[in-house]
């Protein structure tokens, strides 16, 4: 079972679980998702139209899954400072509901796509799994909420679970959805267009930019493996600048204010996840880059932005997060 199995990251762990021979069921509202994420292999799986922040037929599904992958969630900064109660129903009732569906099917493991947000500005890089938790923004927050939620049932209900924390993933199916969010849909949508890309600050921010199979290799491993009740990081093992980033895409610049609560560095410690599962990225940043180049017609839907549209989305994000 793979909640938000149409999603970008979603649909890439249904072909790795569908490459392995296992029977794939999907769960998705579509709210991000997209049914063309799952058209290759469509005729391969069975797929489920549902929302799960409300409970319904399909968390029998889930109670009969064997391994169950919890992806489904809303995402993105500025949207879940305007309605952060939609986003503690999506993804923490949401992950409740999951987890008591899987708890009555003595699922056999459980794995739930944490983020790496949850640690805020961090003190130290490369960060450990064992980093204070300061989330800046309700998508953090809610995020780490369902973690905490999933080691519960783990430690109450003895339901075998992994969280993985997700640093930056990138790669094909990446969003393009009307939601200001993350820098490859923005700057891929750009360079079709032909405009620069907008970049925040001076461009020296470095970011764990992780591609997409390797993400979803990394949940299959979890959820392959005898582990339990861990939380683990899930990055590249390096980091590139925003400025080399816009080097390898290829196009202009133009710079745009420094965002608060944001760091100047994301960058996972990833020794713990290369210890208990023996897993590490295997696709370095010119080859990622290069493989979403090959696919950048998918983004010619995606909106394109200006340093206008810009200010104008993120308004309320420099009202709630900036100092007074």
């Amino acid at each position: 079972m793979v909640t938000g199995g149409a999603g970008f990251i979603g649909s890439h762990l249904v072909d790795a679980l569908l490459e392995r021979h296992l029977e794939v069921t999907v769960i998705d509202n579509f709210s991000t998702g997209r049914p063309e994420n799952l058209q290759h292999v469509a005729p391969r799986i069975q797929l489920l139209q549902a929302d799960i922040a409300h409970g319904g037929g399909w968390q029998e599904a889930v109670s009969a899954a064997d391994l169950v992958f919890h992806l489904a969630a809303l995402a993105d900064i500025v949207p879940s400072i305007r309605r952060p109660r939609d986003y503690f129903h999506a993804n923490v009732d949401g992950t409740f509901n999951v987890l008591e569906a899987a708890r009555e099917g003595n699922s056999k493991r459980l794995v739930y796509a944490a983020s790496s947000s949850c640690y805020g500005i961090p003190d130290s890089y490369p960060t450990s799994e064992d980093a204070p938790i300061r989330p800046q923004y309700p998508y953090a927050l809610t995020k780490w909420l369902g973690e905490e939620l999933v080691m519960h049932y783990h430690q109450v209900y003895k339901l075998p679970a992994i969280s993985l924390r997700l640093f930056n993933v990138y790669g094909p199916r990446s969003r393009t959805s009307g939601t200001y969010g993350a820098v490859f849909g923005v700057f891929l949508a750009q360079k079709l267009a032909g405009q620069p890309f907008t970049v925040v600050g001076d461009g020296t921010q470095t970011r764990d930019f992780t591609f997409v199979t390797d993400v979803a290799e990394a949940f299959v491993t979890a959820a392959l493996s005898s582990r339990s009740g861990v939380r683990l990081n899930v990055g590249s093992g390096s980091t590139v600048s925003i400025n080399r980033l816009c080097e390898l895409l290829g196009g202009d610049m133009t710079f745009i204010p420094k965002r608060p609560g944001e760091p100047h560095c994301t960058f996972a410690d990833v020794t713990q996840i290369h210890t208990e599962l023996d897993w590490s990225a295997k696709v370095d940043i010119e080859r990622g880059v290069s493989e979403v180049l090959q696919h950048i017609d998918y983004w010619r839907s995606a909106p394109v932005w200006t340093p206008a549209s810009i200010a104008t989305a993120t308004a309320d994000w420099f009202k709630y997060l900036g100092d007074s």
